[in-house]
């Protein structure tokens, strides 16, 4: 099992080396850096030269880059547009294209293996024009993606777009073979539930995000304080041909940091291992 945790923990701060080093110093294997630009900021050549050198001098592997979901220092907090890249207006798709390639630039000093990109925002609706718009940003990034040696993953969110089943239509009709998927456990707990998910998705499943809920709220609690079944969970993620990532993708909420960040990572990681291997009603 890949132990890998998303910087998101750490969105309200500027990125640096000290919070890579309290990821790893409490236990992480991988990272996911999330690209926000009050918090990675893929356009200041300084920010993104010494995030590289940190991976450079460190063991750790960076894993994925969670695509921008805001164009903004303060998280669309200010009135700003959302990254959409299936938005109705062709502008705005556009615009959201662009942005995402700006950040996959970083990809040039740092190697991501995956890029995490969200299709629409929470209200989006499933129709010909969203499979149609979808297809074609998929098409664009991969093909600005893979000389940088990034592999796109489509993840399921809370809405019709992202459903499972019609992730892998796209997948399907646009016959993107080298396209896969983070599963949001957390998201598919919210929908149709996370066996269905994984039922679904199956082998394109290359990445997750691992985080809980009450099952009314996104709330990226750490598993366990959340009503997720983690023996299914886990044992149906572990019958997959290949076993994916494990990103855990806790709220920034939560502020842990030092001793505390690294008890909370060793115990999780424990849960879901023993979940992997316990049996379940």
């Amino acid at each position: 099992m890949l132990k890998a945790i998303s910087t998101h923990i750490f969105l309200k701060h500027r990125l640096h080396g000290g919070h890579l080093d309290a990821l790893t110093g409490s236990g992480a294997e991988a990272i996911e850096i999330f690209a926000a630009r009050q918090h990675f900021d893929y356009t200041d050549r300084a920010q993104v030269t010494d995030i590289a050198e940190w991976f450079h001098a460190n063991p750790a592997r960076p894993w994925a880059l969670h695509a921008p979901l805001y164009s903004d220092q303060e998280n669309g907090r200010g009135g700003a547009p959302s990254v959409n890249v299936i938005h109705v207006e062709k502008g705005r798709r556009i615009e959201a294209m662009d942005e995402i390639k700006r950040a996959l630039e970083s990809a040039e000093q740092i190697s991501f293996a995956h890029m995490i990109l969200h299709l629409g925002e929470r209200n989006a609706t499933w129709s010909a024009r969203e499979l149609e718009h979808a297809m074609t940003a998929v098409e664009h990034l991969r093909a600005f993606a893979r000389p940088l040696g990034v592999q796109i993953l489509l993840e399921n969110l809370e809405n019709e777009v992202t459903q499972p089943q019609n992730l892998m239509e796209i997948l399907s009709v646009g016959h993107f073979d080298d396209i896969g998927v983070c599963l949001d456990v957390g998201h598919a707990h919210l929908g149709g539930g996370i066996p269905p998910a994984i039922a679904i998705l199956g082998d394109r499943i290359r990445s997750t995000h691992i985080h809980d809920n009450p099952g009314d709220r996104d709330a990226h609690l750490w598993p366990g304080e959340g009503t997720i079944s983690w023996p299914e969970t886990m044992q149906s993620l572990a019958r997959l041909a290949q076993p994916p990532g494990t990103v855990l993708e806790i709220s920034y909420k939560v502020e842990e940091s030092g001793d505390r960040l690294a008890q909370k990572f060793r115990h999780t990681f424990e849960l879901l291992e023993m979940s992997a291997n316990s049996p379940h009603r």
